[in-house]
Parts: C-alpha cells; structure tokens; sequence
C-alpha cells in the first residue's frame, strides 16, 4: 500500500515536471510569437490595431472560458464520474457533457455573432485613431472573434481531460497556438493585404487546432461528443449547477478583464505603439513568471491543502516563508539585472525589420515599470495558493478586485503624464496594493503568522536589493566595454553573448554573496542535493 502511494505521488511528480516543461516551452514559443509581430509590425499603428483586435475576443475567452472549466466544469464533471461506474451514472455523466458542449457552442455562437456585427462600435471605445486604421481594427476583430467560439470548446475539451487527470495534451495545445500563428504570419503575409491579417488568420487556424488536438484524447476514454437540444442544455442538473458556481466568481472575474479593457483602452488613446509595446513588455515580465512564479504556486499547492486539512499550521507556515524566499530570491536579483540591461534584452528578442530603435525606447518606457512590479506579481501568486488550500476563494478575489480598481484609478492619473509608462506603473502600484491586502485578509483566520511571515518577507527582500546592487556594480562597471565587443554582429551575436556574459557575473557574485553569508537557502539546496546523491546511491 505504502508502495503504491510512493509511486502515484512520483508519478504525479513527473507528470508535474513534464507540464513545467511543456509551459516553459509554451512561454518561450509565446515570446517568438511576439518577436514575429515585433519583426512584421514593429509598434505601428497597424501593431496597436492587432493588439486590440486580439484583445477584444480574448477578454471574453478568460473572462467565460477559462473561469467555467476551471471554477466551475472540473469540479461539477468530478462529482458525475465518481458516480459513472454503472450503467445509468455513465449515461448521466454523458449527457451531462452533451448539455455542456451545447450549452458552450451555443452562447458563444451567439457572443461571436453579435461582436462581428458591432465590431466597428467596440473598436471605437479601445482607439482613438481614424480613417483606414480604425477600419483595419474593426476588420481584424471580426476576423478573430470566432476565436471565443473554437478556445471555449477547447476549454471544454481540456476540463474532460483535466477531471479524468490527463494533462499532457492540453499542456501542448498552446504550444500549437503558439507555431500555428507564427507560421501563419510568415506563409500567408505575402497573400494577405497586411501582415495583421496573416497574424490573424494565425489566430484562428490555432484555436481551431487547440480543440481538434484534444478530441482524439477524449473520445479515446469513450467519451462521446454529441449536441443535446438547447431545452435540455440549460435544464440539464448539471450545467445549471455550472452556472450556479461561476455567479459568484465571474464578479471577481469581471473586475479583472474590466481593468484589462480600461488599460487597453487608455493605451489605444494615448499614442501610436502604446498598446504594443505594453504588451511586448508583459509578454517578457510573463516569461518570467510562468518560470518561477506559476511554477512554485502549483508545486506548493497540494503541500498547503495537506498542512491546512491536518490542521498542521505550524508546516503550513515554514513553506509559505520558504516559498516567498524563493521567490525575492529569483525575481528581485532579476528586475535589477533587467532595469540596467532592458534595452538589451528588448533589442535581442524584438528588434528587426519593422521594430527600431524607437520600438526599443517606447517599448523600455513600460517594460523599466513592469519589472519593478515583478516582486509583487510573484508573490500573489503564492500567497493565493494558501488561501485556496483553506477553501477560501472570496479572500482573493476580493483583494484582486481592489486591486484591479486601484490599477484603474492610477492609470487614469498617470497616463496623460507619463503615456505607457503610466499605464505599467498603475500595474505596479496595484499589485502592491495587491499583495498588501491578501496579507490583511491572511492575518483575519488567526492560523497563518502573517505577521512573521510579512517580517521575514520584508528583511529578506531588503537583503537580496542589497546583494543585487553589490552584484550589479561590476556589471555596469564592464557593460558598455562588452557590448562594444560585439558590435557589428548580428543582434543575436551582439546582444546575446554580452547579455549571457554580464548575466553569469552578476549571478556568480550574487551566489558568492548568498554563500559568503550562510543564506539558509543555500543551505537548505545543499542538504537537499547531498540527500538527492545519498538516495541514489543507495538505488
């Protein structure tokens, strides 16, 4: 017995490893996706018209798709398959797919209809810009918004997988996303009045596969996908208890894409090449996250649960105070390295072609603002964690949502003053707020030190700035004397090998700081790397 759960937790292990590496490939693929645009659009107003093109479907796709089928499918669809052992639960629980996939193809259907027709309306509210930009944007949008329609059934797709543990294929489906739109861009830009339209076309034939790609996977587990009539879609048991669960999460949800569709808004007025090199810079600070950040949240998950349903609390907040070390130890060295080389790194993943060296400083303007936010991004992403191991989801949604308004209300300060750089910093400042208020709703169930935790999270981060700008000063000391090296190269060449020469410096004398000083972390890697060779040696 004790045999089999070793073995289903390693397997759970390396089924968890596999999806970190499919992720970290997928984020890496979305940067190449940027770099594409980046190479074909440059920030243009035709780059800004893409960008709120694909925003548009894309706010209804988080805000319906991805919400149901993480918050509300999953869990609904567990509860049938444990009764699916017999005969009359299997029926049940396919018919309760059926409603399901009808019930989805049929709204969004309808969602995607609507927006076709009055695209040319939204497009207005997002841009100030006239004449044919305004109706390149109106003719982009129409063209991705069937987009929601073919990722909702993906969603779908991936919440039967998911519920039956399978998480491979949908781990892999944005990874064809990712190729299917930088091969659409390359193939049909020289067939297509504009590269816009190739990139979108992209969009669409990606989606599409996205859904196409997870069907063979759950007809294979003898699930069938069949429509059911719209009268019992909406009076299946089932999906009327969907519905019932995404009501109080879709208020949370709202807030959240409603502070996306300001701040697109906001940038789409605020200049040229505003909304695209703000999201050429997030596109950057997320790779950086799906790294670390994502990656430690959902490692930690399971652990929390553990700890919270013993009533071990005292566990519960050793990792907690472990994992936000971790996390001021990789992103706060990270966002100085990244503020005093920034136009570097931009150069080297986007410039080319249509992206100049105006691209580079206006894209620099938001993305010098989102890294500073870098800390705190990461740090909501753990502490979450500890409130959904409490089966506490109201707690965070609540301080996303005063989050969310914050970012609002300092945006629309800062934007006319500072442009894109207001709208990044608005970000910034939000996520502090952010970060404050789930250690405030934290500290009100009286089981997690939050207040140690705050303390050691503090003194801990102030250790790592200082080690940061003591890492720092030989790499501004040497920077421009290694990059004038290689000037001349290609942007890889030039760009590259300073970037990866200044970076190992400034990491060695960090670790040698880390080492010089008896970092616990460095101790706890240490023991856990000696263990890891003693266990093998064993084997």
């Amino acid at each position: 017995m004790l045999y089999m759960k070793k073995k289903e937790k390693k397997s759970l292990f390396a089924s968890g490893v596999k999806l970190s590496f499919i992720t970290l490939f997928s984020r890496i693929l979305g940067v190449i996706r940027e770099a594409t645009k980046a190479d074909f659009l440059g920030t243009t107003a035709l780059a800004d018209a893409f960008g709120i093109a694909f925003t548009i479907p894309n706010l209804f796709r988080r805000l319906f798709a991805e919400n149901s089928v993480s918050v509300a499918f999953i869990p609904t669809f567990k509860e049938y398959l444990d009764n699916s052992n017999t005969e009359e639960g299997r029926k049940t629980t396919q018919d309760f797919i059926s409603a399901s996939l009808t019930l989805v193809s049929f709204l969004t259907a309808l969602v995607v209809i609507i927006g076709i027709i009055v695209a040319p309306f939204i497009v207005k509210v997002f841009t100030n810009a006239e004449g044919d930009i305004i109706q390149e944007t109106a003719l982009l949008t129409r063209i991705m918004f069937p987009y929601l329609f073919v990722i909702s059934v993906a969603a779908l797709f991936q919440g039967i997988l998911n519920g039956l543990k399978i998480f491979t294929p949908s781990g892999f489906t944005p990874i064809l996303f990712n190729l299917c739109v930088i091969g659409g861009t390359y193939l049909l830009s020289p067939y297509t009045a504009n590269p816009a339209r190739a990139m979108a076309i992209g969009v669409i034939v990606g989606g599409t596969i996205q859904a196409l790609f997870q069907l063979p996977f759950v007809l294979k587990n003898n699930w069938k996908i069949n429509f059911s009539s719209i009268k019992k879609a909406f009076s299946n048991p089932g999906t009327r208890k969907v519905m019932s669960l995404i009501g109080p999460t879709i208020i949370g949800m709202a807030a959240y894409q409603l502070n996306d569709a300001v701040s697109i808004a906001l940038a789409g007025n605020a200049g040229t090449g505003v909304v695209s090199s703000l999201q050429y810079s997030l596109r950057l600070q997320e790779l950086i996250l799906g790294i670390f950040a994502v990656s430690i949240g959902t490692v930690i998950l399971p652990d929390l649960t553990g700890f919270a349903k013993s009533q071990n609390w005292q566990e519960f907040n050793k990792m907690l105070t472990l994992a936000v070390r971790i996390i001021a130890l990789i992103t706060i060295p990270i966002t100085f390295y990244s503020l005093v080389t920034g136009e570097h790194i931009i150069s080297l993943v986007y410039k080319n072609n249509k992206f100049t060296d105006e691209s580079v400083s206006l894209t620099m303007e938001a993305f010098k603002y989102h890294i500073i936010g870098l800390f705190f991004i990461a740090v909501n992403r753990i502490i979450s964690p500890a409130f959904y191991a409490q089966s506490n989801t109201k707690s965070p949604t609540l301080a996303g949502i005063i989050g969310f308004v914050s970012n609002i209300i300092i945006a629309l300060i800062l934007v006319t003053p500072m442009a894109g750089g207001g709208i990044a910093l608005a970000l910034t400042i939000a996520s502090g707020i952010n970060t404050l208020f789930l250690f405030i709703f934290l500290a009100k169930n009286g089981t997690v030190s939050v207040l140690q935790i705050a303390k050691d999270m503090i003194l801990y981060a102030i250790k790592m700035i200082a080690f940061s700008l003591i890492a720092l000063i030989p790499v501004l000391f040497l920077k421009d004397k290694l990059f004038n090296m290689f000037t001349g190269y290609n942007r890889f060449i030039a760009e590259g090998i300073p970037l990866v020469l200044s970076a190992l410096l400034f990491a060695l004398i960090g670790i040698l700081l880390l080492v010089i000083t008896k970092d616990p972390l460095v101790k706890l890697a240490t023991k856990k790397i000696r263990s890891k060779k003693e266990t093998s040696a064993e084997e």
